[in-house]
This record gives C-alpha cells, sequence and structure tokens, in this order.
C-alpha cells in the first residue's frame, strides 16, 4: 500500500471514529452509558491481562493497549491533531509509520461503532451477564472478529515500527516542535506506542498473547459458555 492508499484508508477511519464520538457526544444518556460501558471492558482487560501489567518488560505495552488503543480516555484532541496534519505526516513519515497510526484509527472507528451500540443496549446500569447477552446481540462474530484482527495488525505494525533506525531519535526531537504546534497529544501517543514496544525483547510475542487471550474469550461467548472470561 503506497502513501495515498494509507493517507485516503486515514482519512476515512478518522472521520467515521470522529462521527461515532459526537454522536455519543450529543445525547447525555449514551455518553454516560458509554463511559460504564468502557469503565467495565477496561477492568475486565486488566484482569485478563493481569501478568503482563504486571512485569516490568511488558506493563507500559500493556497500558498502551488498554488505555491508548482501547481504554476510556478523551481522543477528541489526539482525532484533531491527526486531521490537522494530514498533509505533513503525509510529506515527511514513512510508509510504515504511517501505516501503524492508520491501523490504530482503523480500530478505534471500529471499536466507537461497536461500543456505541453495546452503549445503546445496555445502558449505564448493568451486569455481566447482560454484557454478555449484548456483545453477542448487538455485533455478528465477523464484526468481533474483524476487532481482534485490527489489535494483532496494530501490533505487528508497532512490532515492525520500532526496528526501523531513527524512529526513536526522531520522535525525541518532534517533543517541543508538536508541543509548541499544539500536537501534544498527538506526539504523546506516538510516543508511548513506540517506547512500550522498544523495551520489550519480544514484542510479537506480547502480541500474539494478547490475540490469543482475546480471541478464547471471543469462542467463549458465541459459545455461550457460563464463565467465558475464564481462561484457567
Amino acid at each position: 500500500m503506497n502513501k495515498h492508499e494509507v493517507i485516503a484508508r486515514l482519512r476515512r477511519d478518522l472521520h467515521a471514529a470522529m462521527v461515532e464520538r459526537q454522536l455519543a457526544a450529543t445525547d447525555a444518556t449514551t455518553a454516560k452509558a458509554r463511559a460504564a460501558l468502557r469503565s467495565f471492558q477496561s477492568a475486565r482487560m486488566a484482569v485478563t491481562h493481569a501478568d503482563l501489567l504486571a512485569s516490568d518488560e511488558t506493563r507500559d505495552a500493556a497500558q498502551f493497549f488498554l488505555d491508548d488503543l482501547y481504554g476510556t480516555h478523551d481522543f477528541t484532541q489526539r482525532d484533531a491533531d491527526i486531521e490537522r496534519i494530514i498533509p505533513m505526516m503525509e510529506s515527511l513519515m514513512p510508509v510504515s509509520a504511517l501505516q501503524t497510526i492508520a491501523e490504530a484509527i482503523e480500530l478505534d472507528a471500529l471499536s466507537e461503532a461497536l461500543d456505541r451500540a453495546m452503549a445503546v443496549s445496555l445502558g449505564e446500569q448493568f451486569i455481566e451477564a447482560d454484557y454478555i447477552a449484548a456483545y453477542r446481540k448487538v455485533a455478528s462474530r465477523t464484526e468481533r472478529e474483524s476487532q481482534i484482527a485490527h489489535i494483532q495488525s496494530v501490533g505487528r505494525s508497532l512490532c515492525e515500527l520500532v526496528r526501523i533506525p531513527l524512529i526513536g531519535g526522531t520522535l525525541a526531537m518532534m517533543r517541543v516542535p508538536a508541543m509548541l504546534a499544539g500536537l501534544h497529544e498527538l506526539h504523546s501517543f506516538l510516543n508511548r506506542g513506540f517506547g512500550a514496544f522498544k523495551k520489550m525483547r519480544k514484542p510479537k510475542d506480547f502480541v500474539a498473547t494478547i490475540v490469543m487471550r482475546e480471541t478464547a474469550i471471543l469462542d467463549n461467548m458465541y459459545a455461550q459458555k457460563p464463565q467465558p472470561f475464564d481462561l484457567g
């Protein structure tokens, strides 16, 4: 995929994610339900991947996945940063770095759509059994599998990105200019992801572990197992 194709994909998915966030934000009831859903999911993932969060080597990467790729943070400013500098990104960044950002935004757009549907179905107050029922009700298995495939793709892209010479130094040099340009959120996002994956000796194993566990939970959900989050 060339730069033009990656940028077109990034623009499409960034717009989709921003629309989903705006739709959720315009309805106070949906916004509260969405926040409750995200809190539930973040807490669940923290339990599922507790060992990765406890390890000095994988903690930052696990936190990046939970907070920056699938967490409760408000990504409105990050999206605005990206939208504003897309022409500059296309001109200055290598295709591999653009692909990593595009993968993350595509995952974000899909997650936003699925979460809004879940939030509308569940409301602000729900229990685990309600969540499990809504998980199967509001989306197809194919959509859920696509979400995990994007998680895998983002992880693999980060694994490849950290192998490129000078990327780390370039990010470090960009810190002050990014702050002066009002792009702190975007720079911080990129820097956290790069730094977290750079410190791991086997980042591909980390990604494989995340994907394996989330796939097992998905399988349990659709097999209607009574305790789908129990992987013991």
